[in-house]
């Protein structure tokens, strides 16, 4: 009797969830992508994709997409919030694509999302269902192995496997987990400009962090080079909210730079339109895996962004998840999970702790304290340096591992 391959539901369709969804698809697995929303839409800002990321990004698929619309930086600079000198400089353009095999890349989120849909199955997509309930198998159930999911409308989908790709406020997780977030008392302000506000970057594109104290900025080109994303964070005083298309003030975004570079205060002048919200986080768990639901990206690790990793966290736990279910039956559903689990828990951890350093790093006040770190940042920003982070290949890890790894 032939095995049952099996029923794989994914929550949430942001990019680590149709990522997995593609990556099974290419491993001849088919799947189910349920989204609460209507109309799939990421919003208007810039993300950053290190080599561990693009790596996988062009597994998938979407090379051409990426060439067309993506940027290659050619450094990563840090700069001191008052004046904009330049503390350090990692290198990367064709230097860092040589090293790593894949190269750094600046990217509008939304084009990067819909390069993945295309990929996708059209009839995997399920929009406007939002998963209310999760009943998995316990002792006092009835049922034969299988995760049952119910949503908004009433309907119901049964699965020999469901993973929450549905963000830091996960429904899934919630069954999973039950945590809850942590506040790290800082907003950001996210807001694409014409390239034309950014001189400097049309000369030679970059990513620029302006680090100060309690708040820092980083700038960088996206869609071709024809547009900069800036993301800004402040303090957050009363504001909570946590929707990224919370509409915030051009203003306060700017008053709340009062006093920095000029070259700084000039490009975020040029927004018209920003976004603004808080940030929110969560500690490491001991697991976010059960026997037939598991968590990838956000909904698994939410991490704030000092290190431009969360995506690519989330395309790491999408293709390895996609390796340990390749082989899977809906018998051994369980024993890829724990799988999938040995491998990436470790990681996120790592980089978790990494992100946190970086949290109380770029704020530091000036001091005694700010010239130690800047001091630091000439050694510590070199791109060997990031050899653990942009030159870890999911897939390669993941190969010939078993279940008690």
């Amino acid at each position: 009797m032939a095995e049952v391959p099996p029923r794989i539901a994914i929550v949430g369709a942001g990019i680590a969830g149709v990522a997995l969804a593609v990556a099974l698809s290419k491993r001849g697995l088919t799947c189910d992508v349920f989204e609460r929303t209507r109309h799939l839409r990421e919003i208007g800002a810039g993300i950053q994709i290190s080599p561990n990321g693009s790596r996988l990004l062009l597994a998938l698929g979407i090379g051409r997409s990426l060439d067309r619309t993506g940027v290659r930086p050619e450094s990563i600079d840090v700069r001191n919030w008052a004046d904009g000198g330049t503390l350090a400089r990692t290198v990367l353009g064709e230097a860092c694509a040589e090293l790593y095999g894949a190269p750094y890349l600046a990217l509008h989120r939304a084009g990067l999302h819909s390069a993945l849909v295309e990929q996708l199955p059209e009839s995997a997509l399920h929009l406007g269902m939002e998963c209310v309930e999760i009943q998995e198998r316990d002792e006092r159930d009835e049922l034969d192995d299988e995760v049952v999911l119910r949503f908004a409308d009433g309907f119901e989908f049964r699965a020999d496997v469901v993973i929450g790709a549905d963000g830091i406020r996960s429904t899934v997780r919630g069954r999973t987990v039950g945590d809850e977030p942590r506040f790290s008392g800082q907003s950001i302000y996210r807001a694409v400009v014409p390239a034309s506000a950014w001189p400097e970057a049309q000369e030679r594109p970059h990513v620029s962090i302006w680090m100060g104290p309690g708040q820092h900025c980083v700038a960088y080109p996206i869609s071709g080079g024809r547009s900069v994303s800036i993301a800004a964070t402040a303090p957050a005083g009363d504001w909570r909210r946590e929707s990224w298309s919370a509409e915030g003030s051009p203003q306060e975004l700017l008053d709340a730079y009062a006093g920095w570079a000029p070259e700084l205060r000039s490009l975020l002048s040029a927004a018209t339109s920003v976004t603004r919200w808080a940030l929110y986080d969560r500690d490491p768990v001991e697991k976010w895996t059960t026997d037939r639901v598991t968590l990838i990206g956000d909904a698994a690790h939410p991490m704030l962004p000092f290190g431009a990793q969360g995506a690519a966290l989330g395309l790491e736990d999408a293709l390895t998840l996609a390796v340990c279910l390749k082989d899977a039956t809906a018998k051994t559903v369980p024993d890829a999970l724990r799988r999938y689990e040995a491998l990436r828990r470790p990681r996120a951890e790592q980089v978790h702790r990494f992100i946190r350093e970086n949290e109380r790093g770029h704020h530091v006040e000036d001091g005694d304290r700010q010239r130690e770190r800047d001091a630091a940042l000439d050694t510590e920003f070199g791109l060997r340096q990031r050899a653990w982070l942009f030159g870890y290949d999911a897939v390669a890890e993941t190969a010939g591992t078993t279940v008690q790894e």
